[in-house]
């Protein structure tokens, strides 16, 4: 059989009424719209229940599946130890998901298991079901650092492993909250894009558009303090192709986190609902809009990375170009981003070569196949990237935080030989606190160390 149906739910753990005491009161919508979901549950019956969660160990490069036989788990950490649960996991069908997933080429196991207690992500769902239905078994997944694509790839290994499950009944559970800034009140504070988000999320929900979740800018993202975008992609994987009933049966933020509860039901298949190859196509026209607008900078850094994938050759200079390039020395940064997503960054402070044209062919090379925390771009992504590149200007110290402004200026922080450096006007860096810590972070320096700022301004070229 396949997955028979498809839930988004939130995990705020006051909902459960020993920790609420009270306060779960003000989202009753939440907790009828819970209710509702789990006597449907009940009905279907599930052999399995899928739930992807937020909450469970995260890596940057790699979908972490739980591993062994089952788990337990309770809200100690909420000052409930008391409120406790357990559940089998559906080992054969994990074990079908991880075929799928290397057949695939998708960066996913059941290695690195630091935690095996079950997290709220997967308990508070759980404690609505658990009161109608336990008979089943569970997989459980967390989300990653991959890109969104990815996480949509991965869905639909579980899509696949999921039809080839002989006589098991399947209900797909995505869990995460959305934005953390909806208000001044609330725990995380406001920012405006808080609201943007989840208007669009919840829009998607209700129309079952998943190409929406895909288009979502990750530094946008960042800034309104989502949680749960990529689970809920990962659900959006699973139903691949499949025409949807979808309904959005509860949202609101009273607390100033967004919580939604959605519903799709499976009706029948539409190739019109292939959102991956949808997005992907249209980045590419995108890129491609932009290839026939880049100034000769980012040409530059084009060409070099794309000859260096393809050939491993450094390309010699043009011919043709201008004289700042040629006869300008410059510290340069070149940033690389593939689907909305960082790709590979690097840069120099100062000038290491004769040229801002060799600054950006060394520097291009290095953003695309020396980056410690990305693998080297691979020949297939080279049409699908953006890119950045970012001319330094002469770094200046300044005496406090005071000198900053993260929209105009860079920072470098400095401490004996440990350096860290944070180019300007980053989405989801709005404060000269904010960039200075990570700056700080960068270079390995505690803030309660006496260190050096400097600051600097850049000719961002896109």
């Amino acid at each position: 059989m396949a997955i028979v149906n498809n839930f988004i739910v939130p995990h705020p753990p006051l909902i459960i009424p020993e920790i609420g005491r009270g306060e779960e009161r003000k989202i009753q919508k939440t907790i009828d719209a819970y209710h509702s979901i789990a006597k449907q549950i009940s009905e279907i019956k599930p052999d399995t229940i899928i739930i992807t969660t937020p909450h469970s160990i995260m890596y940057s490069d790699y979908i972490h599946i739980s591993p062994g036989k089952g788990a337990k788990g309770s809200f100690r950490e909420f000052g409930h130890h008391d409120v406790a649960m357990e559940a089998e996991y559906d080992v054969e069908l994990i074990g079908d998901i991880l075929k799928e997933a290397e057949k695939e080429g998708v960066s996913a196991g059941t290695l690195g298991e630091k935690n095996s207690s079950l997290d709220h992500g997967v308990m508070v769902p759980l404690y609505f079901v658990n009161k109608y239905y336990n008979d089943y078994k569970l997989v459980r997944i967390s989300i990653s650092g991959l890109s969104y694509l990815e996480h949509y790839k991965f869905g639909k290994c579980i899509k696949r492993a999921a039809e080839t499950a002989r006589n098991k009944k399947i209900v797909f559970i995505g869990s995460g909250d959305l934005s953390h800034m909806l208000k001044e009140t609330g725990p995380y504070g406001f920012r405006e894009e808080g609201p943007v988000f989840d208007r669009g999320v919840t829009k998607a929900m209700e129309t079952g558009n998943f190409l929406e979740f895909l288009k979502f800018d990750e530094g946008f993202c960042e800034s309104a303090a989502e949680c749960g975008l990529r689970s809920f992609i990962i659900m959006a994987g699973a139903l691949d192709g499949k025409e949807l009933s979808s309904k959005l049966l509860s949202y609101e933020g009273p607390f100033g986190v967004g919580y939604a509860v959605a519903e799709f039901k499976v009706l029948g298949d539409s190739e019109g609902r292939r959102f991956d190859e949808i997005y992907v196509n249209s980045e590419m026209d995108r890129i491609e809009s932009l290839k026939q607008e880049e100034d000769e900078y980012v040409r530059l850094a084009r060409q070099t990375l794309e000859s260096y994938v393809i050939n491993r050759k450094v390309i010699k200079k043009p011919d043709n170009l201008s004289p700042e390039l040629i006869k300008t020395k410059a510290g340069v940064f070149v940033s690389l981003k593939l689907d909305g997503s960082l790709r590979g960054c690097i840069g120099t402070i100062s000038p290491t070569t004769s040229s801002i044209a060799d600054e950006i062919i060394r520097n291009a090379i290095s953003a695309g196949v020396e980056d410690p925390r990305f693998p080297p771009v691979s020949e297939d992504e080279l049409s699908r990237l953006e890119y950045s590149v970012d001319v330094l200007g002469e770094a200046e110290k300044i005496e406090s935080i005071d000198g900053l402004n993260p929209e105009r200026y860079g920072v470098i922080v400095t401490r004996g030989h440990r350096r860290g450096l944070l180019l300007p006007n980053l989405e989801g860096v709005d404060t000269a606190e904010e960039q200075v810590s990570i700056a700080l972070r960068k270079a390995d320096i505690s803030p309660s160390e006496n260190y050096q700022l400097e600051r600097f301004e850049v000719v961002r070229h896109k």
